[in-house]
């Protein structure tokens, strides 16, 4: 052997017996093949040969191994769901939000095991109370069964997002079904929609403001017949014809560049009938009524702008005494109301480049020397009509519908009515007369007496 070449020798006494020994020396003027070789050789006796390097290597191959097989299935479960799942989330601040949960509270599941409770509390003018429970899905997962498709329902609460408004939390409904089944979405919420109308059918909806949007107040109410407000002689008449003229009107408005907008004045005493109107007016034309408050100390020029302009379909807009907000140009402060409304930016709600187009505004008044010129002008307010105390035309016209087949007596209430020369007397104090003796007219004539007094009570 070469003197270039690896030597071993035989360790002291002090090494451990057996074991090779490396002359640094020699090794240091060897060839660098040679070097490589000893460290090949170094780690397969360190690493190779030593079983606790050797399971440790294992266990990093094992887990490795599956993490990526776990990576794998994942990504494959994934690509499977996108290409044979479909979902549909429908939010809280949808329409169709309610009109789901509605359907799902009346279709019958036999997997509903989660039900959340809504209570309607209400409370009558005679002083009844009602109470309904709607039974909804609650929070969780449910599984359906729709038309031969299974749906699996999750609906999720937030529990950080509120809405600022209500200060409830964001809801999410979300539908997941299987990819070819995917167009019975649009045939579930036709359903839910059409149960939710066919709920409402004969009925009228009174929208108020909550926030930024429209909110159904209370219950629907059944639709008042146009024949239960008696107006004096013609005023009914020419008021339906003229709204009815302004909604088969639009393309006439349109070609002329006319804003396609109506707006109404009902002025008069208090209890002769302008609201009770306007609701009856709503069920004739099947119209829903959305009523402003425009002392609502938080509503803003910007807001009720964003109101008007965000009408429900099919829906007349109510702006109740009109007078309580402003007097002449300035804000009311008879009853303690400090509203973010400005004159000016009522005027531009109503008239202005950014007011809603295709809407029937009513205003209601008790005080109509109160109101602004500007805000009774042609394009703000088209139509005004007084709604007065009760005439003699009224007066027959009520007596007769709370009492058929009686003109004898009728004419006995009218003559007594004229005796004592009342002039001063609202149609609401003649239903409260009427509702009084509802079955006797006899003892409604004895007491006609008692209309004198307008704070009487029945």
């Amino acid at each position: 052997m070469s003197d270039t070449s690896l030597t071993q020798e035989p360790v002291s006494s002090s090494g451990s017996a057996g074991a090779p020994a490396f002359d640094l020396q020699k090794i240091t003027s060897n060839s660098d093949g040679t070097i490589t070789g000893m460290l090949l050789a170094g780690f397969n006796e360190v690493v190779v040969n030593n079983p606790y390097f050797a399971a440790g290597g294992g266990l990093m191959v094992l887990g490795t191994t599956l993490a990526l097989a776990r990576l794998g299935i994942v990504r494959t479960s994934g690509f499977l769901y996108r290409q044979m799942l479909v979902d549909l989330e429908i939010p809280s601040k949808d329409k169709s939000y309610l009109w789901f949960l509605e359907w799902m509270s009346r279709y019958k599941h036999r997997s509903l095991r989660h039900l959340s409770v809504e209570t309607n509390f209400v409370q009558h003018d005679n002083g009844a109370v009602s109470t309904k429970f709607s039974l909804v899905p609650g929070p969780g997962k449910h599984l359906i069964k729709y038309k031969g498709a299974y749906m699996l329902v999750n609906r999720e609460r937030s529990g950080k997002l509120l809405d600022m408004t209500s200060g409830t939390p964001f809801e999410t409904v979300t539908l997941t079904t299987l990819y070819k089944d995917r167009y019975l979405f649009s045939e579930l919420l036709g359903e839910a929609k059409k149960l939710a109308l066919k709920a409402r059918e004969g009925k009228t909806v009174l929208y108020t403001s909550w926030g930024p949007e429209w909110r159904p107040f209370g219950q629907p109410r059944k639709k008042r017949m146009l024949g239960s407000v008696i107006l004096d002689n013609g005023i009914t008449e020419t008021i339906v014809e003229d709204v009815k003229d302004f909604l088969q009107s639009g393309d006439w408005y349109h070609k002329r560049g006319i804003p396609y907008r109506r707006g109404y004045l009902l002025y008069g005493p208090p209890g002769s009938g302008k609201t009770s109107f306007i609701q009856a007016l709503a069920g004739e034309l099947d119209y829903n009524i959305c009523i402003l408050n425009l002392s609502e100390n938080n509503l803003t020029d910007d807001r009720l702008n964003h109101l008007m302009n965000h009408i429900p379909e099919r829906s007349i807009l109510l702006l109740e005494d009109i007078d309580a907000a402003f007097n002449k140009r300035d804000q009311s402060d008879e009853k303690g109301f400090n509203s973010g409304v400005t004159f000016s930016g009522l005027l531009n709600a109503l008239d202005g480049v950014a007011s809603a187009e295709e809407c029937i505004t009513f205003m209601t008044t008790n005080h109509p020397e109160k109101l602004d010129p500007a805000l009774l002008r042609p394009g703000r307010v088209d139509f005004k009509v007084m709604i007065d105390n009760a005439t003699e035309f009224q007066v027959r016209k009520m007596f007769m519908r709370f009492y058929e087949n009686e003109d004898e007596l009728c004419d006995q209430f009218i003559a007594k009515f004229k005796s004592l020369n009342l002039k001063s007397v609202s149609t609401a104090q003649l239903q409260g007369l009427f509702v009084y003796n509802k079955r006797d007219p006899k003892q409604a004539i004895e007491m006609v007496d008692t209309l004198k007094n307008p704070y009487t009570v029945f």
